[in-house]
C-alpha cells in the first residue's frame, strides 16, 4: 500500500508534537546514470503550504520521494524538528502522501475509505472522526458512495481526508491535481488552500504547474536540474526572478540584451538598443558589462508611432505589431521591434482604445519599476517550456 495508510502508527497523537519544521540537509540522490537531486538544503516551516515547482525530470518528484521513506537518499538528512527521519521506514514517519491516481479502495464506500487507517490502529470514536473529516471535504452526502461514483475532484478529496484523519505532521502531495480538468483543477486549487488553512498541517506540494504553485503556496521554490534556482513568495520570484530560468519558466517574460552603464541613485542605468533605461538596485542581479533587461509581457505599455503613451517610462520606438490574439480578459500582441526581436505585450481589454491591428507601427514602454537585470552569461531560453 502507498505510505497514505502505511504511516499511520507513526501518526497517532504526533499534532501534539509541537512546532517542527521539516529540514533538508545536502540531500543528494544518486542513479546509475544522473544524478537526480544534488545537495539539497531546504527549511519547511510547520504549518506552511510549501510548493517545490519545475519541469518533469527536475528532482521535485524523488525529493518529495526521499521524504516520504520511498526513495533512500544518497548522502544528507531529512529532519523533523530535532527528530532525523532520513533512513526510517515510511509507515514510521509522521508522514502521508496523497498522488495523482488518489489509490482508493474501489470496493469501499466514502466512509470506509476515510476510516481505513483508524481501523488499522484500533482507534475509538472513529465514526465521529471521519463525520468531521468528511464536513472538511464537503463529502458528507457522498459517504455511502463508492469511489466510482464520484467526480474525479471528489476522489481527489476523499484521498485528501483519508491522509488528513492520521493527524500527519506533514503531507505530501505529488502533482495530486494532474488528473483534473482545467475548470476542475482552478476550483481545487482554492480547495486546498482553504483546507490547509482550516488544519494548519505542512503541506508540501510537487507541481509542474506554475499557476497551481503561486495560487496555493506561501512560499515556492523553483527547481532546475536537481537544484533551487530561487525561493521565495510567489509575487517575489514571478515580480523579481534572479535567473533567465526562473523569469522563463515562472510566467513570460522579455529579455532584451542591455550594456550596464552603472549605478546612480538607488538604479541601474543601461543601454537598450540606443535607448536609455533604468532598473532599482534590487532587482539588478548583474554589475557590469552585458545583462538581460527583463520586463514582465503585462508591464509593457504601447501606443502608435507618435502617440503618446499613458504614464510613460523608458520608451523604445520603431516597433510594428506583427500577431494579435483576442483572449477574452487581454488582447495579446506580439511587437517585433527593429533589431528583429519579437516582444510579447499583454493589454487588459478595457475598452480605453480599439484594438491594434497586424502592421501598425507602435512605440513600446515600460516603468523603470517592474524591470530586472540578469546576468548575461545565462542561457536567454532557458526555462522555456515548448508546447
Amino acid at each position: 500500500m502507498s505510505s497514505v495508510d502505511d504511516t499511520t502508527e507513526a501518526q497517532a497523537g504526533s499534532a501534539d508534537s509541537g512546532s517542527r519544521s521539516l529540514r533538508l540537509s545536502q540531500l543528494t540522490k544518486e542513479f546509475t546514470t544522473f544524478t537526480a537531486v544534488k545537495s539539497l538544503d531546504l527549511d519547511v516551516p510547520q504549518g506552511s503550504f510549501f510548493a517545490l515547482l519545475g519541469p518533469s525530470g527536475c528532482g521535485k518528484t524523488t525529493t518529495l520521494r526521499m521524504v516520504a521513506g520511498l526513495e533512500t537518499p544518497t548522502s544528507g538528512t531529512i529532519h523533523l524538528g530535532d527528530t532525523e527521519v532520513t533512513y526510517e521506514k515510511p509507515y514510521k514517519r509522521p508522514v502521508n502522501t496523497v498522488f495523482q491516481n488518489y489509490a482508493l479502495f474501489p470496493h469501499l464506500d466514502i466512509t470506509e475509505n476515510v476510516a481505513f487507517g483508524l481501523k488499522r490502529r484500533g482507534v475509538s470514536d472513529i465514526a465521529r472522526q471521519v463525520g468531521e473529516m468528511l464536513e472538511l471535504v464537503e463529502l458528507e452526502p457522498q459517504a455511502r458512495k463508492k469511489p466510482a461514483q464520484l467526480s474525479g475532484g471528489q476522489q481527489q478529496r476523499v484521498a485528501l481526508a483519508r491522509a488528513l484523519i492520521n493527524k500527519p505532521e506533514v503531507l505530501l502531495l505529488d502533482e495530486p491535481l494532474g488528473a483534473l480538468d482545467l475548470k476542475l483543477r482552478r476550483a481545487m486549487q482554492l480547495e486546498l488552500k482553504r483546507i490547509q488553512t482550516e488544519v494548519g498541517i505542512t503541506f508540501v506540494h510537487v507541481t509542474h504547474d506554475q499557476e497551481e504553485a503561486m495560487t496555493m503556496a506561501d512560499t515556492v521554490a523553483v527547481m532546475n536540474e536537481g537544484e533551487i534556482e530561487q525561493m521565495g513568495a510567489p509575487d517575489e520570484l514571478y515580480e523579481n526572478p534572479r535567473t533567465t530560468f526562473v523569469a522563463n519558466f515562472l510566467g513570460q517574460s522579455n529579455l532584451i540584451e542591455a550594456d550596464i552603464q552603472g549605478r546612480e541613485n538607488g538604479q541601474v542605468k543601461v543601454r537598450v538598443q540606443g535607448a536609455n533605461a533604468s532598473v532599482p538596485g534590487d532587482r539588478a542581479h548583474a554589475e557590469s558589462g552585458s545583462g538581460w533587461l527583463g520586463i514582465r509581457p503585462e508591464k509593457v505599455l504601447i501606443a502608435e508611432a507618435g502617440q503618446p503613451i499613458d504614464a510613460p517610462g523608458d520608451v523604445i520606438t520603431g516597433g510594428h505589431v506583427t500577431d494579435v490574439s483576442f483572449v477574452g480578459v487581454s488582447t495579446q500582441y506580439m511587437i517585433t521591434m527593429p533589431w528583429g526581436q519579437d516582444l510579447m505585450v499583454f493589454e487588459q481589454n478595457t475598452g480605453s482604445r480599439p484594438m491594434l491591428s497586424v502592421g501598425t507601427q507602435v512605440d513600446v514602454s515600460w516603468h523603470p519599476e517592474y524591470a530586472f537585470l540578469l546576468d548575461a552569461s545565462q542561457d536567454v531560453s532557458a526555462g522555456i517550456e515548448e508546447d
